[in-house]
């Protein structure tokens, strides 16, 4: 081979190796120096953030804002106040499961590490760099505590390496348990619940230590996206990642294979949101009280133990009866307004921030205790996360009829007892003004549809059978004056207005005003000073704040004799008054007790007020904008089935006892007619044969009738005219009409410019408007045009009031009967109801009190 071939030529001896050559050292150096300059850079930041973490105080990983919790009175949690929802408890309370469902979805090796995983710190930044963008960020249990404690929420490197010194930090100080108490406290699993003791009764209404291991599983699975994978948002979703949790947990060894299939297959069983939220009337009521005492930042933060009056059991009755009985009469024909699930589907849509506010039927109730004035239940509308405003509280209504047993009392402090005879006819209601200036008193706000005029009845049965009229002219006995200052006494201190028309209810009062005027009939004519909620706080270290101080004494407002005639007559309301359906139908159980139902006028507001030896309940019906809520809507039907209903739950608790008689009452036999002492003649013939008037009634000394009866003959008749004039018994109450002048009816007339009540029967039909004869009368002619205008279909029977002689069934006119207006009673009337020329009317008979006239009501003005 020529030897040129083998020496390499010249260009090659000089070429140089790839590792020797610029292109690869230079950016190897480059390298190198940018490492080494990282690795400097890094050395120092991580003992700057080093150096920082140690600056933390650990302390405050025991200082979470924990919410105060309200307790009933028997000790049972039913609320609590705060900014979040926690309440923090021991690792001895924590369920074991529940502690390994954590670990198996959250940090796996938890009881490995030293406070982080560097291998999956890696892990996670290889997916990071793949995805583009971070994925995943391996942080462990001890690292969340630590970001969670002291606010590390950017999204830097810089803030996760001062994560993790910060944990290793944790890790030194406090063992492994300690670090799960404090994380499963801390942690915030979805619904405004922080903590697992908070979550546990928020979702399953039970304490931490009684959940399942379905349930410790289901709260795993919140933790990585608490809001989207709450089962109050997404049921699917959260079984769904409960169920990965509890594989997880298999494969940890954590749970057998039985235990895993048979937690997987259970059903999610969740409570309601607005339950677990706690936010009612009653809380909130409470939640106020507390800041008054306290103040904001300790009531939200420091985790008071909150001693209530509240009875759990009987507020969660009130709650559920007003809600199902106001949702029945949404249901009746003839409401035609917004219904509640109307308002709730739109609400629940999330269109609350753009709904105004509910317009549907509302309702309140308030229950007390006798001897306290404790808050026993208070509900202050159907949905607090609706409408906050308390209407038990803070709403002012006419409270229609059931003031009227204030003004029997006032009558009976005066003299009176519940024997006397008062007239039930038709009054003028220019004297009264409920729902108008003009008409007859009598025709409207009945307690019953087919209500009438009994005329000369004892005041026992005007309390009992609401009789309107009767209770006016029994009230202006004492007097108005001497009847609001009772409603004053008793603890009714909204502004009544001096004026006949509030004997009927048509000023406005709260109902926690009513109820707490009601005690004064249970209590002997003593009341509490004023109702109250709290009974003391208490601190974590145990030091008791007493935030309402309570003497224990009572007010008196009338004497114990004439509380317990009144509460008689309030007892007869129940067995067969305006109340019997109490009894009959919505199944009061036995025991002593007394109420009395209210509907104002036109059927804006029902009530019914009552009470037994140990609680006195209230309850409300109505709109917050007043309007009928639909015709024939009274008090029995809507507001008594919910008293009944809270006083059955409390007699549970509060046993109900008979109500002691005063001494000072005796039993007096006297003639129902007449209200005088009765005698052996004191009978009337009825289609059934001879019925005796007499019957034994309630009377102080003072109050006791000394003649006998005037009505059923004998000699007592010329005995009685031997008395001076001034002395005579006499057999009713009449009102002062004297100052409004006798008007004598023409012609064709009506009752009332407005009547809701549809009380006007008229049995003659009217004709078309003839020719007036040559010799009618301007007037007539007038008259008879406007009945043609005001009554367009004459000829459709309608119901009314009738007015009847005395008891005598046989002389009484038939129920579709028109009757002329009683002579003693004269009107103006102004619309028509067809009736007979009447002659002129007598001189009034004087008594002992006019009735002032209200000067400045109008047609809106309500009353019962």
């Amino acid at each position: 081979m020529p030897t040129s071939f083998l020496v390499p030529p010249l260009s090659y001896k000089y070429r140089r190796a790839w590792y020797a050559r610029p292109v690869f050292y230079v950016p190897a150096v480059i390298v190198l120096l940018l490492l080494f300059a990282g690795a400097i850079y890094f050395a120092l930041l991580a003992s700057q953030l080093k150096a920082q973490a140690t600056t933390y105080d650990l302390s405050k990983l025991d200082q979470m804002e924990s919410a105060s919790v309200i307790l009933d009175r028997n000790g049972k949690i039913f609320g609590q106040i705060y900014v979040e929802n926690r309440q923090t408890i021991p690792y001895d309370q924590i369920p074991r499961d529940l502690v390994n469902a954590v670990v198996a979805t959250e940090d796996s090796k938890f009881y490995q590490h030293g406070g982080y995983d560097p291998w999956g710190i890696v892990r996670a930044a290889l997916k990071n760099v793949t995805a583009g963008h971070v994925r995943q960020g391996a942080s462990t249990i001890t690292q969340q505590l630590a970001r969670n404690s002291f606010s590390l929420k950017e999204r830097t490197f810089r803030r996760k390496l001062l994560e993790i010194f910060l944990a290793e930090r944790i890790e030194h100080a406090l063992g492994k348990q300690k670090i799960m108490e404090l994380y499963l406290n801390r942690i915030y699993f979805g619904g405004g619940l922080y903590g697992a003791e908070a979550a546990a009764r928020g979702y399953f209404d039970k304490p931490a230590s009684q959940m399942t291991l379905t349930e410790c599983a289901t709260l795993a699975g919140l933790i990585k996206s608490p809001n989207r994978l709450s089962p109050w948002t997404d049921r699917a979703a959260a079984r769904e990642t409960r169920n990965v949790v509890l594989a997880r947990m298999r494969e940890l060894g954590f749970i057998d294979r039985q235990r895993c299939e048979s937690a997987q297959s259970t059903d999610l069983l969740v409570g309601d949101r607005q339950s677990a939220q706690g936010q009612t009337y009653a809380v909130d009521l409470i939640r106020q009280k507390v800041i008054e005492t306290v103040g904001w930042d300790r009531a939200m933060n420091e985790g008071f133990r909150i001693h209530t009056t509240i009875d759990a059991d009987l507020q969660k009755a009130a709650e559920e009866s007003l809600r199902s009985h106001l949702d029945a009469a949404e249901k009746h024909p003839g409401y035609d307004h917004q219904t509640y699930a109307e308002y709730a589907a739109n609400f629940r849509k999330g269109h609350s921030d753009s709904e105004p506010r509910p317009e549907y039927l509302q309702g309140a109730v308030i229950a007390l205790d006798n001897k306290t004035g404790g808050i026993l239940a208070l509900v202050g509308g159907r949905d607090f996360e609706h409408n906050q405003y308390d209407r038990a509280l803070q709403a002012r209504r006419p409270a229609g009829t059931a003031i009227t047993p204030f003004v029997f009392a006032a009558a009976f402090a005066d003299g009176l007892f519940p024997g006397s005879i008062v007239e039930d006819s038709a009054l003028d209601n220019r004297a009264v003004m409920i729902g108008g200036r003009t008409g007859i008193l009598g025709e409207w706000g009945p307690e019953s549809a087919d209500n009438r005029y009994e005329g000369p009845i004892t005041a026992r049965e005007a309390l009992a059978k609401s009789k309107n009229g009767a209770t006016v002219r029994i009230g202006m006995e004492p007097g108005v004056d001497s009847v609001v200052e009772l409603m004053h006494n008793a603890g009714i201190k909204s502004p009544l207005r001096p004026y006949p028309a509030t004997f009927l209810g048509s000023s406005e009062v709260t109902l926690a005003e009513l109820a707490l005027a009601y005690t004064i009939f249970p209590n002997g004519g003593m009341r509490p000073n004023a109702p109250h909620v709290l009974e003391s706080i208490e601190e974590k270290d145990g030091t008791i704040w007493h935030a309402e101080r309570h003497d224990g004494k009572m007010e008196k407002v009338i004497a114990p004799e004439i509380a317990y005639e009144v509460h008689s007559c309030l007892r007869d309301v129940l067995d067969h008054g305006t109340g019997k359906a109490a009894r009959t139908q919505f199944g009061l159980k036995q025991m002593d007790a007394g109420g009395k139902t209210g509907t104002a006028y036109d059927f804006t507001d029902v009530l019914f007020a009552g009470y037994d030896s140990s609680v006195t309940c209230a309850v409300w019906a109505g709109f917050d904008k007043p309007q009928r809520i639909f015709r024939g809507a009274f008090g029995h039907d809507i507001a008594l089935p919910v008293w009944v209903d809270v006083m059955n739950t409390a007699a549970q608790h509060f046993p109900a006892k008979q109500i002691p008689q005063p001494g000072g009452l005796e039993l007096v036999n006297i003639c129902s007619k007449s209200g005088l002492l009765g005698t052996d003649k004191c009978v009337e013939q009825t289609p059934n044969g001879e019925v005796k008037t007499t019957y034994d009634e309630l009377a102080t000394a003072a109050q006791r009738p000394t003649e006998p009866c005037n009505v059923h003959g004998g000699a007592r008749a010329s005995f009685a005219q031997e008395l001076p004039p001034s002395e005579f018994p006499r057999a009713s109450l009449a009102a002062d009409t004297s100052s409004v002048t006798p008007v004598t009816p023409k012609g064709p007339t009506l009752l009332a410019e407005r009547d809701p009540y549809n009380a006007v029967h008229a049995t003659l039909k009217l004709k078309p408007a003839a020719t007036p004869a040559p010799s009618a009368s301007p007037a007539a002619e007038t008259s008879e045009k406007a009945v043609a205008e005001e009554m367009p279909d004459p000829s459709k029977p309608v119901l009314k009031a009738q007015p009847v002689q005395r008891d005598d069934a046989a002389d009484a006119p038939p129920a579709d009967t028109a009757a002329a207006v009683p002579s003693d009673s004269p009107v103006e009337i102004r619309r028509a109801v067809p009736v007979e020329a009447a002659s002129p009317a007598p001189t009034p008979p004087k008594v002992r009190r006019a009735i002032p006239v209200e000067p400045s009501n109008n047609d809106d003005d309500t009353g019962d």
